[in-house]
């Protein structure tokens, strides 16, 4: 049997049969390559919705998270190591169907928990986005909301396919330039066009970017990041995050509060919302 190729995201791993891609949740079986992390869930916790984050999208109100295994990148600085750079076997995981988290979702929401729908989050949901496909049809039937929190690097068939069914996603826009990207493992281009999918399709869309030092702190980083997303429209917010050190950044010292405020400012020149964040 020839190798099976994956078309999820610009990587296109090859893979032999029963081989595992990169990304650790996608796997050739019979000739194709499927979502190994399907319906396998590691996480899951009604959040508000500001710690997507979404700052401009239901305020007040709550999502019920969940996460499962696996991303296609290698951020040296990634907050959810324990799921996103484990696969099947390394980390606790239990199995729920499409439409049993729809009806946990349902049931949050009957509660009065202020619950909105679901928020597809933790790890990167993309690498098994036909679970979240599944889930979002099942929860949009519910009359609730569908929110994806991603990397946003997929190839566009993936994000057209998905982009109906998601009402507000949060992409991290990591750095301004391939260079970048190459050093956390990524293609800029694809996640530039995963946020004009999503935002053509008329879904909410707000940006994430990380200022780690030395990395991606200066003023014309900010600028062009910001100036990206101004182009498709200047009232898509950003979030300008601080850095703390974790998994193997541990070397380089906490982002200052004051060049976060100085580049949210920057970005404010071209973005009418710009939401400083881990100050």
């Amino acid at each position: 049997m020839s190798d099976a190729v994956c078309s999820t995201c610009p990587r296109h791993c090859r893979l032999a049969e029963g081989e595992t891609g990169f990304c650790r949740a996608r796997q050739a079986r019979g000739g194709r390559v499927e979502c190994a992390n399907y319906g396998r869930i590691t996480s899951i916790a009604l959040d508000p919705i500001e710690k997507k984050p979404l700052a401009f999208f239901h305020p007040g109100g709550r999502i019920l998270s969940v996460g499962s295994y696996g991303c296609n990148l290698r951020c040296p600085f990634c907050q959810n190591d324990s799921i996103s750079q484990h696969g099947e076997g390394e980390v606790a995981a239990q199995s729920a169907t499409p439409a049993e988290l729809a009806d946990a979702a349902l049931s949050a929401q009957m509660r009065g928990t202020g619950n909105l729908g679901i928020a597809y989050t933790y790890n990167e949901p993309l690498v098994g986005w036909e679970f979240v496909r599944d889930c979002a049809r099942e929860v949009r039937a519910r009359g609730m909301l569908n929110v994806l929190v991603s990397n946003g690097m997929a190839e566009a068939a993936v994000v057209e396919e998905l982009a109906p069914l998601i009402d507000a996603a949060n992409i991290d826009l990591k750095g301004p330039s391939q260079e970048y990207y190459d050093w956390v493992g990524g293609d800029l281009a694809a996640v530039r066009r995963t946020i004009e999918i999503l935002h053509s399709a008329g879904c909410h869309v707000e940006a994430t970017t990380l200022v780690v030092p030395g990395r991606n702190d200066a003023v014309a980083d900010i600028e062009t990041i910001a100036s990206f997303l101004a182009s498709l429209s200047p009232d898509i917010p950003l979030h300008v995050t601080r850095f703390f050190p974790h998994y193997r950044l541990l070397d380089v010292p906490p982002t200052p509060v004051d060049t976060v405020r100085h580049l949210a400012a920057a970005a404010r020149s071209h973005l009418r919302r710009v939401v400083v964040g881990n100050c």
